[in-house]
C-alpha cells in the first residue's frame, strides 16, 4: 500500500532543523515536500561537515524534498509562491513572526485563496505576546525554560567551564510536536473540509517534555528521596567486560533501593544501618556503590548479569557510541539508519525511520538531498509556467539556481 501521507502536498518554508524535522518526518510518511529557500540558501546547507556536494546536516533534515530557491524581494516570485501554496495541503514555516507575511504569504493570505490549508508556524515564544519578537535556538530556549539549569554539566578538565547539551532537543521536539499538530489538523480537515492555523512554541514544548514540572513548580520537600521513579539518577557501573554501563534505578531512593535488594538476593541491606532511609544512602553512598560493583564482578559476562537483573525487573543500557550502536544486530535489524547520495558519488549516512506499519512494508524510496534550486523549472513548469517566463525569472534575478550561475 503506499504510506500512509500519500498524495498530500508539503511547502516547506523552513530552515535549519526545527520546521525541516517536521518536513522530513511528514516526506517520511509519504507526502510530496517542495521546499522554497531564500538566495543565500538554508544556512544548514554550509554545516560541517560537507560531504561531497552536501552538508550531512543539510541532508538529514532535507533528502528527499524537491527544491526551489527563490527571492521574495521581487514581486513576481510572490505570485509564484502563492501558486504553490495554492497547491498544497500543508505549509510549514519556522521564521519570526510576521516575517512571511511582509511578503503576504502569511496564514490568513494564504488561507484567503486556499481556505482548507493547514498552516503551522515553529517559532521560540509563539506568535504574540511580548516574547514573540525574540531571536530563538534550541540552545537559548532551553536555557529560559529551565532545561539547561536541570541538565548543567560542569567540565572540571576545562577548568570548570559550563557548556549545554550537545543535541538541540528544543528544535527536534518542536518538529516532532508540529508533526503531531500538522497530522491533528489534517484528520480534523478529513472530518470537516476546514484547514486552520497552527501555532507551536519552542518554549511551550520544552515545558511540555518536562516529566519534572509537577515537582519542580511544587511545594513538597523530598529530602534526599529522588522524583519521577529516580530513573534520571541513574547510577553508572562497570561491566564484567568492563564497560560502563547505567541503570535506571536510583540507589539512593527508597522507591528503587528494594530493587538491587532483589536483584542481589540481599535483603539484609535493607537492614543495614547505613542504608536504612534515603539520607543515610546519600550520606553512605560509594560505600552502597562498591558493593554493588563488588558483586557485579561476581558475574563472568554482562550477559548473565543482566538476567539476574532482568529478574528484578531492573534494565541495563551499555554507554555506546553511536558508532556502535548503528553496527549492532538490532540496528540492522530494524534499519535505525540509511544512506542517501552526497551528490558527488558519495554517501551520506542519516536516521532511517523510527516506525513499521503493518501495512505499509515497502521501504522508502531513494531520497537524494537536492542541489540549491534544483527543481525550479520542474516546480514552475508544473504550476503552469512557460520557458520564457521561467527565463524572464532567472533574469530578475526572482529565480536562484547557483549551480546554474557557474555553469
Amino acid at each position: 500500500m503506499p504510506l500512509p501521507l500519500s498524495g498530500l502536498r508539503v511547502v516547506d518554508f523552513s530552515r535549519v532543523l526545527a520546521g525541516p524535522h517536521c518536513g522530513k518526518h511528514l516526506i517520511d510518511l509519504g507526502a510530496e515536500v517542495i521546499k522554497v529557500e531564500p538566495p543565500g540558501g538554508d544556512l544548514s546547507r554550509r554545516a560541517f561537515p560537507m560531504q561531497g556536494a552536501v552538508a550531512g546536516y543539510y541532508a538529514q533534515q532535507n533528502a528527499g524534498k524537491r527544491d526551489i530557491s527563490v527571492d521574495l524581494n521581487v514581486p513576481e516570485m510572490r505570485e509564484v509562491v502563492m501558486r504553490l501554496c495554492e497547491t498544497a495541503d500543508v505549509i510549514v514555516e519556522n521564521f519570526r513572526p510576521g516575517a512571511l507575511g511582509s511578503f503576504g504569504l502569511d496564514y490568513e493570505s494564504v488561507a484567503a485563496v486556499k481556505p482548507d490549508i493547514v498552516y503551522v508556524s515553529v517559532s521560540g515564544y509563539g506568535q504574540r505576546g511580548n516574547w514573540a519578537g525574540r531571536m530563538a535556538y534550541a540552545p537559548t530556549v532551553q536555557a529560559e525554560v529551565g532545561f539547561t539549569r536541570t541538565t548543567l554539566t560542569h567540565f572540571q578538565a576545562e577548568g570548570g567551564a559550563r557548556r549545554t547539551d550537545a543535541l538541540s532537543h528544543a528544535d527536534v521536539y518542536s518538529g516532532l510536536h508540529a508533526t503531531i499538530a500538522v497530522l491533528a489538523a489534517l484528520q480534523h480537515r478529513a472530518a470537516t473540509g476546514q484547514g486552520q492555523y497552527v501555532d507551536v512554541a519552542m518554549a511551550a514544548v520544552m515545558t511540555s517534555i518536562n516529566e519534572r514540572v509537577h515537582v519542580d513548580l511544587g511545594e513538597v520537600e523530598l529530602g534526599a528521596e529522588r522524583p519521577v521513579l529516580g530513573a534520571t539518577d541513574a547510577p553508572f557501573f562497570t561491566s564484567p567486560e568492563g564497560d560502563p554501563f547505567v541503570v535506571p534505578m536510583s540507589l539512593v531512593g527508597s522507591l528503587t533501593f528494594p530493587f538491587y535488594c532483589r536483584a542481589m538476593r540481599r535483603p539484609d541491606l535493607a537492614d543495614d544501618p547505613r542504608f536504612l532511609a534515603a539520607e543515610l544512602r546519600e550520606a553512605n553512598f560509594a560505600a552502597l556503590h562498591a558493593i554493588v560493583q563488588t558483586w557485579i564482578g561476581t558475574f563472568d559476562t554482562m550477559g548473565a548479569l543482566d538476567a539476574q537483573f532482568d529478574e528484578a525487573k531492573i534494565a541495563t543500557g551499555i554507554v555506546r557510541g553511536i558508532d556502535e550502536f548503528a553496527a549492532s544486530e538490532w540496528a540492522d535489524e530494524w534499519g535505525v539508519t540509511r544512506t542517501v547520495s552526497d551528490r558527488a558519488a558519495g554517501t551520506i549516512t542519516i536516521p532511517g525511520m523510527p516506525w513499521h506499519f503493518s501495512r505499509h512494508e515497502e521501504p522508502l524510496g531513494e531520497q537524494v538531498p537536492a542541489l540549491q534550486g534544483e527543481h525550479n523549472v520542474e516546480v514552475l513548469t508544473e504550476l503552469g509556467y512557460d520557458q520564457q517566463q521561467i527565463e524572464s525569472f532567472y533574469t530578475a534575478a526572482g529565480l536562484v539556481e547557483p549551480d546554474r550561475a557557474r555553469s
